[in-house]
């Protein structure tokens, strides 16, 4: 049996995020999972994806913290309402903040990894830590204060547009 990532499970009208959306095909593709009581993402980057030769580009760095931020916040909250992902009503979250500390330099060539854990639930806003690892060591650390898509937003989104 093969689990869905987290971006799979999305409503189809919210899944186009550059960072992590499965249908948007230029966009890095992340995927996140459950791993225990954490959530985890990999990712390879490219050698474009340089800040200086050898080194992965800080504002990457800064997506993929961002976009598993918010895929583990509607991960986070869907456990603390007893419920899968995928499930209605759909939970669905956006960047409220966004904070990044680079504790080391990130090199290039290898598989970056992020896990994710819960900080806080409040209300509409999940707070979610995320470190990033390179080669086992710890190169930068986040927090992202995600906040709940209203129902009445993704209905919205859901609804045929005129062009």
């Amino acid at each position: 049996m093969t689990t869905k990532c987290f971006q799979e499970q999305y409503p189809e009208a919210t899944r186009h995020c550059y960072g992590c959306g499965p249908l948007n095909p230029h966009g890095h593709g992340l995927q996140s999972f459950w791993e225990g009581d954490e959530t985890v993402a990999r990712f390879d980057p490219e050698p474009y994806h340089t800040s200086m030769p050898g080194y992965v580009y800080g504002g990457l760095i800064a997506s993929l913290i961002d976009c598993h931020g918010t895929g583990s916040a509607a991960a986070f909250a869907h456990r603390a309402e007893g419920r899968e992902m995928g499930t209605e009503p759909a939970l669905r979250y956006v960047t409220g903040s966004l904070r990044v500390d680079y504790l080391k330099p990130t090199p290039l060539g290898g598989t970056l990894v992020l896990r994710g854990q819960r900080k806080s639930i409040r209300g509409r806003v999940v707070v979610v830590e995320i470190s990033l690892y390179a080669e086992g060591v710890e190169c930068a650390r986040g927090e992202v204060a995600a906040v709940r898509i209203p129902e009445r937003w993704l209905e919205s989104l859901e609804a045929p547009r005129e062009r």
